[in-house]
């Protein structure tokens, strides 16, 4: 499968104006990024009006569909229609290697093509009971921010739409790519799809969480050091239990899942932007050695370290 260069956005009646912003946010043109080619999409082109009330003008139809790289199934208050011609235009796209992506009820849409028959979605958990109600082939995982099965993927309500179309920049564009597009926008450049999409975070009020945010900032500049939970917590001046329940309170994850996934993020980003050696690259991500490296990172990516470099290698210094 190669990288996707063309982007089909479907807008279902009553779009929710918070998709169409993901995608003009996420795929939108800016230095250092591929320009991809956006297009949005509807039954049929018109107007078309979305969950706020505002009309917009759509210029095509599922013809859109039938030349994109990535299809992008946006959620919309009429997400039960099920029209022919789209079902239709997206078993095509799909049969001629494209991806098929859809977020919150927009997975309703795509579980009604049959092309995830078998596999495990995810959609809002509101509505998880509903898609698994209506469409008894797909195994319905409610808690999973988003899951990628190659050629389509699903994700979480509301804004799992960003994370999921981080992801799938991050999968075929590379992290460096992904990760300038996330500090444009201002929001983390990766979470993984198996964390939880609701995590009960509460604004920080106390002493508490402003020395867990200290501590997650310390541990992230420090990826080359041994971080033992017990050292973090003595950071943050709390006992390791309780450190342990704010810290995934915070992120959705543990703490060594987290450090994990960060240290495997950086060595994405190392290896596409730098020609330091793996080992190199092991040391300054905190492994002891170059094959714990290969073996983590090959265990996330399908693929070893010096094949992902070849792949995704912008050949430029990293500053």
């Amino acid at each position: 499968m190669s990288a996707f260069q063309r982007v089909a956005a479907y807008a279902p009646p009553g779009v929710t104006a918070l998709s169409l912003g993901v995608v003009g946010s996420v795929f939108g043109r800016r230095t250092g990024v591929p320009a991809f080619e956006v297009g949005v999409c509807a039954e049929r082109p018109g107007p078309l009006r979305t969950d706020l009330g505002l009309e917009m003008r759509v210029d095509h139809g599922p013809e859109l569909i039938a030349g994109a790289d990535l299809v992008l199934l946006l959620p919309g208050l009429e997400f039960r229609d099920e029209p022919p011609e789209v079902l239709a235009a997206l078993r095509t796209a799909y049969e001629r290697g494209a991806t098929v992506a859809a977020h919150c009820v927009g997975t309703f849409l795509l579980a009604a093509t049959g092309l995830v028959d078998g596999l495990e979605v995810t959609t809002h958990w509101r509505y998880a009971e509903d898609l698994a109600a209506r469409y008894p082939q797909v195994t319905v995982r409610p808690g999973a921010l988003y899951i990628d099965h190659g050629g389509t993927a699903t994700g979480a309500g509301a804004t799992a739409g960003l994370d999921l179309s981080l992801h799938l920049l991050r999968r075929d564009h590379g992290a460096a790519v992904a990760n300038l597009v996330a500090r444009d926008l201002v929001t983390p450049p990766h979470r993984d799809g198996g964390q939880s999409q609701y995590i009960a975070a509460s604004v920080p009020s106390d002493g508490d969480d402003r020395r867990l945010a200290d501590t997650i900032a310390w541990a992230r500049a420090n990826l080359d050091r041994r971080l033992a939970i017990d050292e973090l917590a003595a950071r943050a001046l709390m006992s390791r239990r309780s450190f342990a329940r704010r810290f995934k309170a915070a992120t959705g994850a543990t703490p060594h899942a987290w450090l994990r996934n960060q240290r495997l993020d950086l060595a994405e980003e190392l290896l596409e932007t730098t020609d330091l050696p793996v080992e190199e690259i092991a040391r300054r991500v905190g492994y002891r050695d170059a094959g714990v490296l290969r073996e983590r990172f090959t265990q996330r990516r399908g693929v070893p370290p010096r094949d992902y470099r070849r792949a995704f290698s912008r050949h430029h210094a990293a500053p």
